[in-house]
């Protein structure tokens, strides 16, 4: 069902359809958005999604038109992804018709995942310091963790 296409697009689909209906973006407007905002970069003729390297990879135009096997990096928010066009449609259809039409790299998801610990831990008041604790840093935490508290008095 994924390849939908009319018979004059042999096979290609305009970049700001194919991200709205593999659902990506809410609206066209919002995928034309991000393409012309540079959240979209489409890797060189012949990039492999598993050895893709993003960095210097040439901002398309909203019209450019994709193909089954062409790698997208797409960034929403923090959230950045990197896919490989695997169907094609001009139609939104259902979550499970959108999903396949692409599949995320397992580098990409890894990633993604690490990103979200990261912020998960930040939200919770974790924070990862940038180098390690020196001795003064740690005999601070250690007087902080066995300090003994007074009990307060009740009037």
């Amino acid at each position: 069902m994924p390849e939908q296409h009319p018979a004059g697009t042999a096979g290609r689909v305009r970049l700001d359809r194919w991200l709205w209906a593999a659902r990506f973006f809410k609206t066209r407007a919002q995928a034309k958005a991000a393409i012309e905002g540079g959240k979209v970069h489409l890797a060189p003729p012949g990039t492999r999604a598993d050895e893709a390297e993003p960095d210097g990879w040439p901002r398309p135009k909203v019209s450019k038109e994709v193909a089954v096997g062409d790698v997208l990096e797409i960034r929403r928010g923090s959230a950045t992804q990197l896919v490989e066009v695997t169907g094609l449609a001009e139609q939104r259809g259902s979550a499970s018709a959108a999903a396949l039409l692409y599949r995320e790299t397992p580098a990409s998801i890894e990633a993604r995942e690490a990103e979200r610990a990261r912020r998960r831990m930040e939200n919770a008041g974790l924070r990862v310091p940038p180098r390690r604790p020196t001795k003064r840093d740690r005999r601070e935490l250690s007087r902080l963790k066995h300090e003994t508290r007074e009990p307060r008095e009740e009037n």
